[in-house]
Parts: C-alpha cells; sequence; structure tokens
C-alpha cells in the first residue's frame, strides 16, 4: 500500500487509528492501509439503499470509510487472513456497527445472501513470482496474486453482482490491461476510469476503475487526480477525500 498511515495507542503490535467523525479502527505492523483505500472508497461512492461487499478487505478499511461516509444499507467485509478479520471484528465492535458484517473466508467461496449492488476491491497487485519479495506471509498474501488473482476478483463480482451492478477496484497501472480483459470476460464492461498521480509532472501510480455487469461498451475517463499540490502538500482533493478540508 502506498503512503502508510501510522497508528497510534500501540499495545502488543496492534494500535487504534483515529479516522475522524467518531470512527476508529484497529490496525496492526502486517494489516494497515495507505491512501489507495480512501481513493478507492471516495472513488466507489456507495448509495444508502445500496447493498455493498468489499472482497481483500484486510483491517476493514475501504468498507469503514464507506460505511462512514455513505452509510450503505449493508456491507459484507471478505477477508481471507485470520489476522486481519479479527481487527476488523475489534472495530465492529468498537463502534457497534450492526450494518458491517466481516466474513472470513476466501472471495472465490463468498456467495451474497442477495444481490449486490456494489463490490469493492483493493486486490493484490503484484503478480505471483515478480517484484521484490516481501518479508511476511501476510505481506506476501495482500500484496502478490498467491491466493487471488484479478480473474478471480471479477469472477466474483460477476456471480454476485444483481444486473447493472457495479465492481470498482483500483490497480497499478501497469496492470490496467488485465483488468480491463478480466472485467469483460466475466460480463462487466468497464465504464470509469480514473487516474491518480503525485503531481502534474509524475506517471500516474494508481489506476481506479469501475465496471458494471451487463454494461453495454461506453467508458468515461475522468479528470486526472493529484495527491500534491504546487508546495509538496496534500491537494485540495486530497485534503476532501482524508476529510481535511
Amino acid at each position: 500500500m502506498a503512503n502508510e498511515i501510522n497508528g497510534i495507542n500501540s499495545i502488543n503490535g496492534i494500535s487504534v487509528e483515529n479516522l475522524g467523525k467518531g470512527y476508529e479502527i484497529f490496525i496492526s505492523a502486517e494489516h494497515r492501509f495507505g491512501t489507495d483505500a480512501f481513493l478507492l472508497a471516495d472513488f466507489s461512492r456507495p448509495r444508502q439503499k445500496d447493498l455493498v461487499c468489499d472482497f481483500c478487505s484486510g483491517c476493514g478499511i475501504v468498507a469503514l470509510l464507506m460505511h462512514r461516509n455513505f452509510r450503505p444499507a449493508h456491507i459484507d467485509a471478505v477477508e481471507i487472513q485470520p489476522e486481519a478479520h479479527e481487527l476488523l471484528l475489534k472495530t465492529k465492535s468498537r463502534l457497534s456497527l450492526d450494518d458491517l458484517t466481516p466474513l472470513l473466508c476466501d472471495l472465490k467461496d463468498y456467495s451474497a445472501p442477495k444481490e449486490l449492488d456494489l463490490i469493492t476491491c483493493n486486490p493484490p497487485y503484484k503478480l505471483n513470482g515478480t517484484g521484490e519479495k516481501s518479508h511476511t506471509e501476510a505481506a506476501r498474501i495482500a500484496r502478490h496474486e498467491t491466493l487471488c488473482t484479478i480473474d478471480d476478483v471479477c469472477a466474483a463480482a460477476a456471480k454476485n453482482l444483481k444486473y447493472g451492478g457495479r465492481l470498482c477496484l483500483c490497480n497499478r497501472p501497469e496492470r490496467f490491461c488485465d483488468v480491463m480483459v478480466s472485467m469483460r470476460s466475466h460480463g462487466i464492461e468497464p465504464k470509469r476510469v480514473r487516474f491518480v498521480s503525485k503531481d502534474v509532472a509524475s506517471a500516474p501510480w494508481l489506476a481506479l476503475v469501475e465496471g458494471r455487469k451487463g454494461g453495454k461498451p461506453f467508458m468515461k475517463i475522468e479528470p486526472h487526480l493529484y495527491t500534491q499540490d504546487e508546495n509538496g502538500g496534500f491537494s485540495s482533493e486530497l485534503k476532501r477525500i482524508y476529510g481535511q478540508e
């Protein structure tokens, strides 16, 4: 994850991070979050009536940000790593969130009780066997496609989304073609894309993509999102996304 945010109140390797608006989240050294989680939650923008699932939920940051900012009807949070799942259970208990359900399972086995309006996913970015090796098993699972691939994400989304339902995910620009091909192959038409760069002189470091199940071919390329201003601080849009206006 990019730009990792340091936790506070660390006890036995577990920290509590204050997200504002009365929200806090349990994180650990191995299960934390970065800027991409905030960007994905803001890009996805569920409606209040929506039934939502967050795949590869980790400590639950994307699900929690969607709950804080948009209050959809219900959110499932699917995670395969027990330690990360336990962190979200702690967060759920601390905040008394009856409309958020952490689920410990493989996303390939997930079956929603009702067809979903929205699925989000901040998946492992790296192909298995490529890039710098992560030091821990948890990091390898989070960063490399050891347990799930983009194709697995799109197949599971196609199974659980209603017709017209949305899949929103983020990935590195070098995987952009893989995302497009996989979405289409599973009947999810790419409809909206936004690239993220540090500043106007920098190449994109993240791609945000929305696809619709059963959608017709037509894709909107949204204006570029820059995370820094001309002075090297947070851009006005990133401040809004962080809740620091």
